[in-house]
């Protein structure tokens, strides 16, 4: 095989686009999150205008991202956005940041997810869950190295099989007659909700997470970057009417109280449903959900490897592009290799996506916030660069943006543990060895 040193070429169709943003952002996260929001809320009326404000926020989001994307396309993504905005130190910061704690965490807590739930089916051991995991890692990094086609050719059959459980859920949710035995044995906290719409939108806007991976695809698709527009603004409405039509079949079935009370929804739906072989089916679901997200996760996420290695020589092996699979190979093994040691790190804890949570999320909304402020910066440094598409409102567009990214920054400091703190450290130790390597 040999390697190009060219920009990596348009295979992706439009289709293609929407498909992968959609299995990012549509994982486990709406099995997990309900009741929290839920419990954040304290009626119905608030519950689902929480989930339509993470759909509205998501959408302000993706028209910034839009303008980004379409102006600057590259398939460094938000790397390349960084770089032109704030030069090549922070860009390598954040590129740092993504191969050693975004990308490749957000990848071990998605796999953590498949092993937490097979696990109860088929018991591999005292570390059953982290060795589930490491094979999820190892089995899609290889399905991604054979080719840009055959890795979406996969995103697309697991996607398929996800939108055939979440349907399944629907469908039982509105049309089903709850178990009432069933559903009195299960806890209620009535007295424990509250209305909190702030903390909720934190949950809501974790779980609409995702949808930003656009950025690394627009030059791969075939259609032309200008067509990313519509690709994010379909995605949105797609997941925001998906995450409305699952949080009714909660709500419908298991009302408010027992949401809140619940650490289970999907579960807790299924068994006074369909019984126990509802619960088995949503187990397989839920790890279903995080495998489609972690296979679209390892695709996006070797593109900044890939653009890290193409602009500075110390990580220069990165920066090599595959024609005959479409692929950046080396990226998706770094990759690979990293979540791994993740994988590892997190078995030493009691939970390890809890762990992978905390590690990830400040550095990961520090960044996000920075993607808000390089819309400002480059319409400012960069004036006269085309723009097929200008964000509307400008500039309160991506000041709301920036606003929404700011909240969630605070909350993940305040509310996660030590693991935030290991985030932080990497992320220092990545200015430091900027300076080694320059």
């Amino acid at each position: 095989m040999g390697t190009s040193k060219h920009s990596p070429r348009p295979v992706l169709r439009m289709v293609d686009a929407v498909v992968i943003i959609v299995g990012v952002v549509v994982g486990a996260g709406i099995f997990r999150t309900p009741s929290l929001v839920a419990a954040s809320t304290g009626s119905w009326e608030l519950f689902l205008t929480a989930w339509l404000l993470g759909g509205l926020v998501s959408l302000i989001g993706a028209l910034c991202y839009a303008e980004l994307t379409t102006t600057f396309p590259n398939t460094g993504g938000d790397y390349h956005f960084l770089m032109q905005a704030f030069g090549r130190r922070f860009a390598f910061l954040f590129a740092w940041a993504r191969v050693s704690v975004i990308q490749t965490g957000s990848i071990a807590l998605l796999a953590y997810i498949v092993g937490d739930y097979i696990t109860p089916l088929y018991q591999l051991g005292t570390y059953s869950s982290a060795i589930y995991a490491a094979l999820v890692v190892v089995i899609l990094t290889g399905v991604n190295i054979v080719g840009a086609k055959f890795g979406t050719g996969a995103q697309k059959v697991l996607l398929a099989i996800q939108f055939t459980g979440l349907l399944l859920v629907v469908v039982v949710g509105f049309l089903v007659t709850p178990n009432p035995t069933a559903l009195a044995e299960l806890p209620t906290a009535s007295d424990g909700m509250n209305n909190a719409l702030g903390l909720a939108m934190v949950f809501v806007l974790l779980t609409f997470g995702g949808w930003n991976e656009a950025g690394y695809i627009s030059a791969e698709l075939r259609a032309g970057s200008r067509k990313m527009v519509r690709v994010l603004v379909i995605s949105i409405f797609v997941i925001t009417a998906i995450y409305l039509l699952i949080n009714g079949a909660f709500l419908r079935v298991l009302g408010m109280d027992r949401m809140a009370a619940s650490d289970a929804v999907g579960v807790d739906l299924m068994r006074v449903t369909l019984g126990e072989p509802g619960v088995f089916l949503i187990g397989l679901l839920v790890a279903l959900a995080a495998l489609t997200s972690v296979n679209a996760t390892i695709f996006t996420g070797a593109r900044t490897n890939y653009a890290l290695g193409r602009d500075f020589k110390a990580f220069a092996w990165l920066g090599k592009w595959y024609d005959k699979t479409s692929s950046p190979i080396h990226a998706l093994l770094a990759q690979g290799v990293v979540a791994l040691a993740l994988i590892g790190l997190g078995a030493m804890t009691r939970d390890g996506f809890q762990s992978m949570v905390d590690f990830t999320a400040p550095v990961f909304w520090f960044f996000f916030l920075a993607i808000g402020i390089s819309l400002i910066v480059l319409r400012r440094k960069k004036p006269h660069a085309p723009r097929p598409f200008k964000v509307p409102l400008y500039p309160v567009t991506p000041i709301i943006f920036c606003g929404s990214c700011t909240y969630l920054l605070y909350s993940s400091l305040m509310y996660t543990g030590v693991g935030a703190l290991v985030g932080v450290a990497v992320l220092l130790f990545g200015t430091l060895f900027f300076f080694i390597i320059r």
